[in-house]
């Protein structure tokens, strides 16, 4: 094989690579919440969505877990397994927030969006209060996916 095929075939690997960045639940982006940067875990396949925040026993103040849906619908969440109090907003496709749950550990409480979501933005307890979020409120730097709906 030529260098240059070589080159070409490891440009082509790394792009294929890169397009599929928020397809694992490793990635991280930073949100802008009200003029608040809050660095996020994405959760943007079904494992990592059913994971979620489980098990943990503390989440750095000002960061979250970003949950990103296959499309908009209703979406719930719950608390199984989860140590962490923790607060959600449902956002909808345009980064609007739908309304936000307070949600207790180790409950199986359903917690579930109003409207049509596309994300739910999972951060400590009460940190939307704390910080003057509210539905209606933009959030900004939200990935934009594999939207269907």
């Amino acid at each position: 094989m030529t260098p240059n095929i070589r080159i070409a075939l490891f440009s082509a690997a790394f792009v294929l690579l890169s397009s599929v960045q928020y397809a694992c639940a490793a990635d991280t982006l930073k949100l802008m919440v009200k003029g608040i940067t809050v660095p996020v875990e994405v959760a943007a396949d079904n494992a990592s969505r059913e994971k979620g925040l489980m098990f943990r026993k503390h989440l750095p103040e000002n960061s979250g877990m970003l949950f990103v849906m296959d499309r908009s619908d209703a979406v719930c969440m719950w608390m199984k397994n989860t140590l962490i109090p923790l607060s959600v907003a449902f956002i909808d496709k345009d980064g609007f927030i739908i309304n936000i749950e307070e949600m207790k550990p180790l409950t199986l409480d359903i917690h579930c969006s109003k409207a049509k979501a596309f994300y739910a933005l999972e951060m400590n307890e009460s940190w939307f209060e704390k910080n003057h979020v509210k539905p209606g409120d933009k959030i900004s730097r939200l990935p934009q996916l594999r939207q269907t709906n």
